[in-house]
């Protein structure tokens, strides 16, 4: 039986399988095994993890994955193009990794991967922010992953961790930082990717808090953040009048000037309104 150490080089497996990336699905592979290999070391030790991989592709971060010592990798690929490839890993990788081909969208982590376990993944730039606030607005916290270690284009990273009166500072701000600490530990040049993308790509590493920031319930704080920065250049007096009750009262008692704007509030601001909104009876 084959091992890890026998596996073709990626550019074999791609040609072997006639496998092409498709911008459609945000689809960039990444050959280098030094930049694969560099991105797992950002994430922190993984022996004796599990590690959840969504979009895989031919496999090259899976095998990084693999070779840092991971107890068990679940890799999540959409694309049935790229399971023969896959599942060549998975035969060679003495029963570490588990490929299933499904889309992450519907796929809950705590299912598949048991504590200590990690995210890992350079992820479909058209997917990347919708599964980060699936991951982040959970209901029960904390999650069962310890760390989230994503790849996006590097203008989402920067509103990732951007603070309030920047310009990159929104709804996505909120929801990263009220629950992890969240940073960029890497970039990538559009050379390293095949196809070669438009843009720079950003490694986030985003470690879960055992608790939020600031208390609120996640749906209203959200809910919040969302209408707030709907209108992000209107007083909330007016960007807030979609939730319903007496805004400026709200306002008033969670000690914020209704004259203010989305990007000037904090993340204590977004849970104090918060708050004050689940003291109100609004209609279903």
């Amino acid at each position: 039986m084959k091992g890890m150490e026998d596996l073709p080089p990626l550019r074999e497996v791609i040609a072997k399988h006639g496998l092409s990336a498709r911008r459609r699905l945000g689809q960039n592979f990444l050959f280098d095994v030094n930049l694969t290999d560099k991105i797992v070391r950002k994430s922190g030790t993984i022996v004796g993890h599990d590690i959840l991989e969504i979009g895989p592709g031919p496999g090259g971060l899976t095998r990084s994955l693999i070779s840092a010592g991971a107890r068990r990798v679940v890799a999540i690929e959409k694309d049935r193009r790229f399971l023969p490839a896959l599942h060549e890993i998975e035969d060679a990788a003495s029963g570490i990794l588990s490929v299933i081909h499904a889309d992450a969208m519907d796929i809950d982590p705590s299912s598949i991967v048991s504590p200590p376990a990690k995210i890992i993944s350079n992820l479909p730039y058209n997917a990347a922010t919708t599964l980060l606030a699936g991951w982040l607005s959970v209901a029960n916290w904390p999650p069962p992953w310890i760390s989230l270690v994503l790849a996006f284009q590097r203008e989402v990273a920067e509103r990732l961790i951007a603070g309030p009166g920047t310009k990159s500072y929104g709804r996505m701000s909120i929801l990263s930082q009220w629950r992890t600490s969240a940073s960029i530990v890497m970039t990538i040049p559009p050379s390293a990717f095949v196809p070669v993308p438009k843009v720079t790509t950003a490694i986030v590493r985003f470690d879960a808090l055992p608790a939020p920031i600031h208390d609120a319930e996640p749906h209203l704080m959200l809910l919040v953040a969302k209408t707030a920065f709907s209108q992000r250049r209107k007083m909330l007096r007016t960007s807030l009048k979609p939730l319903g009750g007496n805004i400026e009262s709200m306002l008033a008692a969670a000690g914020i000037s209704p004259e203010a704007r989305a990007d000037a509030l904090s993340i204590s601001d977004y849970c104090a309104i918060a708050r004050e909104l689940g003291k109100v009876d609004l209609p279903d």
